[in-house]
């Protein structure tokens, strides 16, 4: 009797755990079905991304009741059409990202991106364990009026449970900086630029909703799982420090001067924050909670009215500001853990210490995508140019 042939556990493209019954790779599209197992099943090694696990509303990345972008709000059609397959290595990537010959998907130039530029550097993966990278940011450093420089960042985490939240994340962030950078150059206060920004955001996510998806009540509503994300940003302007947000996207404040003392620049819109804000747990017992990370605000066409939060700071010293999704914060989450890693020469070397807080999250088990922005303060004259 001929002995079955065995049964893939991996994809030996990406080695992305499968089940049983897969026919296709989650991770990178591949045709398993035209692919024979390896003898012996497939390696297993530390670097497994496994893919997501489908949640509802309710838990990690979920809801309760030209700029240097990571993405375009919409993605290319193809990372690389008309080179060679890295799987076969002699079929060619067609324009959709396949291999004409093996039928393989490419690997997405989404998966990885970063940048740095004068004024600020920024990293984005999708971590270990996610199929795609859901998050995305945009950063710049533009003159204003008197060749005053603004640096402007912005992060956005998409909601894993929503619909297509890669594209909520990316229309997010673009149409946030276009409006930051915008309103800026004619002269409007950050935080006054800030508020718009986050609204015309706001709307740019409610714009992909498709025929038939009409927002109704809010109940309702979430069982068509609209697109979402969160959203964060932060404007150095000389001496000025804005930061704005909706969702638990944060900010943070790292002196260079590590005997001061670091801050959290943003409060979260979760269950964990309203419960300490009301009085009725620790900050501890609340984030030690299975509920702690129910966002209570987002960007989308279910969520309810959108209310920005803004702030500005005067910073009396030199140091960075830490812009990131809580695929970051999630293993550096109090503003002391969070300065702990962040190296000492961040604010001269903002692209290393994108790479390094990057690491370390990878390094806790990257459970998310993980997305950081490095703004040194006050802002460099000279950039190190582009990564």
């Amino acid at each position: 009797m001929s002995q079955l042939p065995p049964q893939l556990t991996a994809c030996p493209v990406c080695h992305e755990p499968l089940e049983p019954a897969d026919n296709f790779c989650g991770g990178c599209g591949a045709d398993l079905s035209a692919v024979p197992p390896a003898p012996g099943g497939s390696r297993a090694d530390d670097g497994w991304r496994q893919p997501d696990t489908p949640v509802t509303r309710g838990a990690d990345d979920y809801r309760l009741a030209p700029p240097a972008t990571a993405v375009p709000a919409q993605s290319p059609p193809c990372p690389g059409a008309g080179r060679t397959c890295a799987a076969c290595r002699s079929g060619m990537i067609d324009n959709d990202g396949y291999c004409e010959h093996c039928g393989h998907a490419q690997p997405r130039e989404r998966d990885h991106m970063e940048h740095e530029s004068a004024g600020v550097a920024a990293v984005t993966d999708r971590g270990l364990r996610h199929h795609r990278n859901e998050d995305a940011y945009a950063v710049s450093t533009t003159d204003l009026s008197g060749g005053r420089p603004a640096v402007v960042a912005v992060v956005s985490d998409g909601v894993s449970s929503a619909a297509r939240p890669d594209e909520a994340s990316a229309a997010a962030v673009a149409a946030a900086h276009d409006v930051l950078t915008e309103a800026l150059a004619q002269g409007a206060a950050p935080r006054e630029a800030t508020h718009r920004a986050i609204v015309r955001a706001a709307e740019a996510v409610v714009d992909l909703v498709t025929p038939g998806q009409e927002a109704r009540e809010h109940d309702r509503y979430r069982q068509e799982n609209a697109p979402a994300c969160t959203i964060v940003s932060a404007v150095v302007t000389g001496d000025l420090l804005t930061v704005g947000w909706v969702g638990d996207s944060r900010a943070y404040w790292v002196p260079d001067d590590r005997g001061t003392q670091p801050a959290r620049l943003t409060e979260d819109d979760s269950w964990a924050a309203q419960m300490v804000a009301a009085g009725l747990m620790s900050e501890a017992e609340a984030y030690a909670d299975e509920r702690a990370h129910a966002i209570t605000g987002w960007l989308g066409a279910d969520a309810y009215e959108v209310e920005p939060h803004t702030a500005s700071y005067h910073p009396d010293r030199p140091g960075v500001v830490i812009v990131c999704t809580d695929g970051l914060w999630n293993y550096a989450e109090s503003a002391e853990q969070m300065a702990a890693v962040v190296p000492p020469d961040a604010r001269a070397r903002p692209l290393e210490c994108a790479r390094r807080l990057l690491s370390h999250a990878l390094d806790g088990g990257g459970h998310d995508n993980v997305t950081v922005a490095v703004l040194p303060f006050p802002a460099r004259p000279e950039g190190a140019g582009s990564a």
